[in-house]
């Protein structure tokens, strides 16, 4: 195997993974946040832009964020029966009330 398929086949070993940014809606549990990813869709039809959203339940180890942060997640194994994702990093605090 020649140096460049060697790089080809390492560099599709490590599939960049599937990152989101969003607020986190809620801290209740321990080590688990609520995360609102919201998106812009545009209307097949009537061509306006339509905002979805999504929530994933994220692991976050060292309880670093709180609920109004915006944090950035990663896909990873499963955790639990619903949490499929992990804490990356925090963007943007919140305002703590």
């Amino acid at each position: 195997m020649s140096d460049t398929q060697q790089t080809a086949a390492a560099a599709e070993r490590k599939k960049k993974s599937n990152t989101r940014t969003g607020v986190v809606v809620s801290d209740g549990a321990q080590k688990t946040r609520t995360v609102e990813v919201t998106r812009l869709v545009r209307h097949p039809l009537y061509k306006k832009y339509i905002r979805r959203r999504s929530r994933f339940h994220i692991h976050d180890e060292k309880n670093e964020s709180r609920s109004g942060d915006m944090v950035e997640i990663r896909e990873t194994r499963p955790m639990s029966k619903t949490k499929r994702w992990t804490l990356v990093r925090v963007v943007v605090k919140g305002k703590t009330v």
